[in-house]
């Protein structure tokens, strides 16, 4: 039996507000925007720009109090997605310049390199790039 994770729920108080950031600053792309019948509800799909076959993350709109207060706080104040990348130092200057904030520094870890960054709801990412090796690394390519 093969099995995997493809789609994440991250709840959002605005579709829009998300996309702006998820989208125009991270580079994301929109897999799916389809207006729902229930009033003011999108089926939203984001994955990052050339991940093919990964997992994707559907933007819920938070419609309730409880929902409402989950955002930002999905993981209960820690890191709650990881961004994989080719290359750290590409990634991590490209986001800066562009206002993602970082609220960890840049450090080498035995895994690979990581920094923790916040989305504008208050969820925290990892940008990662994984060290060669690593069980989730990408193989390295035959010369």
């Amino acid at each position: 039996m093969k099995q995997s994770i493809v789609q994440v729920t991250l709840v959002v108080p605005d579709y829009d507000e998300a996309l702006a950031f998820y989208v125009g600053i991270l580079g994301f792309d929109v897999v799916e925007d389809t207006v729902l019948t229930e009033a003011n509800r999108r089926w939203v799909v984001i994955a990052p720009s050339g991940d093919a076959g990964g997992a994707s993350l559907v933007l819920g709109l938070a419609g309730n109090s409880r929902q409402k207060m989950a955002i930002g706080n999905q993981s209960g104040g820690r890191v709650f997605l990881f961004l994989q990348t080719d290359d750290f130092a590409r990634d991590h200057k490209a986001m800066a310049a562009r206002g993602v904030r970082f609220i960890k520094d840049p450090r080498r870890e035995a895994y690979g390199t990581v920094a923790v960054f916040a989305d504008p709801f208050g969820n925290l990412w990892d940008l990662i790039e994984y060290a060669p090796g690593h069980p989730l690394a990408p193989p390295n390519p035959v010369s």
